[in-house]
């Protein structure tokens, strides 16, 4: 049963619909059959791209928490009672 993604054309909700069969998606929001079916890419994961995707969320978190720190050093040496 495949999965797509809809924009209603009449109220500019976007969603995902999971279609069976012969069945017509609606907006969640107004009802509207006036769907615009959109482009999606296939979720692909192997060996390679977990790796490369985790080694992405390290150096996000890693810079995130440098941050948050640097903020917070900030926040004390501006706030000294």
């Amino acid at each position: 049963m495949p999965m797509f993604e809809y924009t209603c054309r009449a109220c500019g909700h976007s969603f995902e619909a999971l279609v069976r069969g012969e069945a017509k998606p609606v907006c969640a929001s107004c009802s509207s059959e006036d769907l615009e079916k959109l482009f999606s890419l296939p979720a692909v994961q192997s060996e390679s791209t977990h790796g490369l995707a985790m080694r992405a969320a390290k150096k996000r978190d890693s810079k995130q928490g440098r941050d948050r720190t640097n903020d917070q050093l900030n926040y004390e040496r501006s706030h000294n009672d």
